[in-house]
């Protein structure tokens, strides 16, 4: 008998990622919702108005991208590293009978109203972190500038899936590091759930064979690259910016990212938004 997600919470890394595979990834309600309304209408839509519904949910791009990969056609040569892409190829057909959406985030969440919360921030905080990526990438004339969007958007994928299947454990790692300011996410991770997120991320890539580029630019690790750079440092202003314009991680966010698109840390600070330093205001 497979395991719940709460029988799961304090089992190895390689448990939990048999249990994902097999589980039923969930969406969010508006994204089922406009899903639900295209496919009234399926003979006259068109695969860019899915693409729009499908790239405001993380875990729908993540369903998209996973599909496509393990559903490739002879004719497919290249991996498709963005979602509408994938959906161009797979037609709208094929879409709407394979990924149309069954379990909502907030129908299984709904007995945990602050998991729920910590979740939305999260997207809300991907979807920051996709913009900044994107804008970054388009200054750099980067001609892809859509993948490193999408790689900015699934960078916090492992996080995501927690919230909705452990989300009991991941209210104890918050509520650690709210007890704790100087205890580091990683540590609390492999404190109460045995290991960390980002190694958990790196096994989801692997086991749903996500593309080799989409997996390169969500590596850390190989930061010294521009492209996956552009996504670190998105990811980190998004993640530092949710705490507040005065967070104390900032001005160095600034600083790697005037290194990184070679201008002054005043022009940084202006296009990305944020007020003058020395000011303080909630984003």
């Amino acid at each position: 008998m497979t395991s719940t997600p709460q029988e799961l919470a304090s089992q190895d890394i390689h448990t939990w990622i048999n249990f994902i595979r097999s589980a039923e990834i969930p969406v969010l309600k508006h994204t089922a919702r406009e899903v639900a309304r295209l496919k009234e209408d399926e003979d006259n839509i068109s695969a860019r108005a899915i693409s729009t519904a499908v790239l405001n949910d993380p875990m729908m791009v993540f369903k998209v991208l996973s599909f496509s990969q393990n559903h490739r056609g002879k004719k497919q040569l290249q991996d498709l590293v963005q979602a509408d892409q994938a959906i161009l190829m797979m037609g709208t057909t094929s879409f709407f009978t394979n990924l149309s959406p069954k379990i909502l985030v907030e129908d299984m969440l709904k007995t945990n109203l602050p998991a729920l919360m910590h979740l939305l921030k999260l997207v809300r905080r991907s979807h920051q972190a996709a913009h900044f990526a994107a804008d970054w990438a388009t200054h750099l004339a980067d001609l892809h500038a859509e993948e490193v969007r999408t790689a900015a958007l699934l960078h916090d994928l492992s996080e995501m899936l927690m919230w909705c299947f452990a989300p009991d454990k991941m209210n104890v790692i918050y509520a650690m590091q709210q007890a704790d300011k100087s205890l580091r996410s990683a540590a609390a991770q492999e404190e109460v759930l045995g290991f960390k997120l980002l190694d958990l991320q790196k096994e989801l890539v692997e086991a749903f064979q996500l593309p080799p580029l989409l997996s390169k630019l969500m590596q850390d690790s190989a930061s010294s690259e521009q492209r996956v750079r552009n996504v670190t440092l998105a990811v980190n202003l998004a993640r530092h910016a949710a705490n507040g314009w005065d967070d104390a991680a900032l001005p160095d966010d600034y600083s790697e990212i005037a290194e990184l698109l070679r201008m002054d840390v005043a022009k940084v600070i202006r296009i990305v938004g944020a007020p003058a330093i020395g000011t303080s205001n909630i984003p």
